[in-house]
């Protein structure tokens, strides 16, 4: 199989679909790889790298994607590249098709094979989103606490405070992948944690790996009201796979915060779980004041650490790239359940039922796409 790795375009988007390890991997296994000229760059790869690995560098992203069976990204295409789109090409990459329905008509329209990361699921895990949401929850605590400094436009609070002076408090809201690295990474500031989940098992877990140190709390309205009151850090983490995060921080939570608080959403990608994020920023500009609370909206945290996080990518997604390579992406998604659940678009049909259900469009079983 061609397959073709473009240069991400998204605004401070430095990571790339795969490092030269990976390359080498599938061009060994008798597959073309085309990389676009500077892909890499961003993530410490320069191209030689990956001209040694195997691969071929383009200059021209229409050349690439008008030559590729396969482009793997990282983050979701822009409406410039969606002109680019050709019928029967697989596109695998992060999607996030439920808070992006100009992306979902586009690949509808275009006949794509959409198979997005963020769905791919085994065992009751997401093992392709699994590496973006440890970098993503680990990182929301040290942006907290560089945005809780008063030149940031915090309230001033170091969350773990000094010998005689209380520690901030730090409330993460869903106890996932995402929360709990974003709670490991707060209590070992030394900041006073609160996790809330709607799973009773999930929050019994908590308490036993951390003897208690951690509050854990069942998530439903008058718990997630009376945590936001007093947290100095909000980090929402709720994800309900595929589909829009729902929003369970209301606007009257936000304005009952206390002055200079942070927001960190991690769940922006799916359309945010806090009503009062309302616009996805960059990492140029990511942050806004509103009720007087400072909110971060960055989409592409992860982005922020490319090389870790371009390593880590391709430790997760690699053996499906080769699985949907050498067997071709039917065959490929036939004789694994956990890929087949990756397939969000085919054949014209939204195949993802709860990104049908965000946009309101007609769903269609896969199975009956497929047959």
């Amino acid at each position: 199989m061609l397959i073709g790795v473009p240069k991400e375009i998204k605004t401070d988007e430095a990571r790339v679909a795969i490092t030269p390890a990976g390359t080498a991997t599938l061009t060994s296994a008798g597959h073309t790889v085309l990389v676009e000229r500077g892909a890499g760059v961003g993530s410490g790869f320069e191209d030689d790298a990956y001209v040694g690995a195997g691969a071929r560098i383009v200059a021209d992203k229409a050349k690439l994607f008008d030559q590729a069976d396969m482009i793997m990204k990282v983050k979701e295409p822009l409406p410039e590249e969606y002109g680019l789109f050709r019928e029967g090409q697989v596109l695998f990459t992060y999607l996030h098709l439920a808070a992006d329905r100009a992306l979902t008509v586009a690949m509808l329209e275009a006949g794509i094979v959409g198979i997005a990361y963020e769905t791919v699921e085994v065992n009751g895990s997401l093992p392709l989103l699994t590496p973006m949401s440890e970098i993503a929850g680990r990182m929301a605590t040290q942006i907290g606490a560089h945005f809780l400094e008063k030149p940031q436009g915090g309230r001033g609070v170091l969350l773990g405070g000094v010998p005689g002076v209380p520690p901030g408090e730090v409330v993460v809201v869903g106890g996932g992948v995402v929360g709990m690295n974003a709670a490991r990474v707060a209590l070992g500031m030394g900041a006073q944690v609160c996790v809330l989940d709607i799973n009773p098992e999930r929050l019994r877990h908590i308490d036993d790996l951390y003897g208690g140190r951690i509050v854990t709390l069942a998530s439903n309205p008058y718990a997630v009201a009376d945590a936001t009151a007093r947290a100095d850090l909000l980090v929402g983490a709720v994800l309900i796979p595929g589909a829009r995060a729902p929003s369970l921080v209301t606007e009257d939570m936000v304005k009952r915060m206390k002055p200079g608080a942070v927001i960190v959403d991690v769940a922006i990608d799916q359309g945010g779980c806090v009503a009062t994020i309302d616009r996805v920023t960059t990492h140029r500009d990511p942050v806004y004041l509103k009720h007087g609370v400072v909110h971060y909206s960055v989409a592409n945290m992860p982005g922020a650490v490319p090389r870790t996080s371009t390593l880590a990518l391709t430790n997760a997604t690699l053996p499906y790239a080769v699985r949907l390579a050498t067997l071709g992406y039917a065959e490929a998604v036939r004789t694994h359940t956990g890929l087949a659940k990756g397939v969000n678009v085919l054949g014209g049909k939204l195949t993802f039922e709860a990104v049908a259900v965000a946009h309101n469009l007609p769903y269609t079983p896969l199975e009956r796409v497929m047959a």
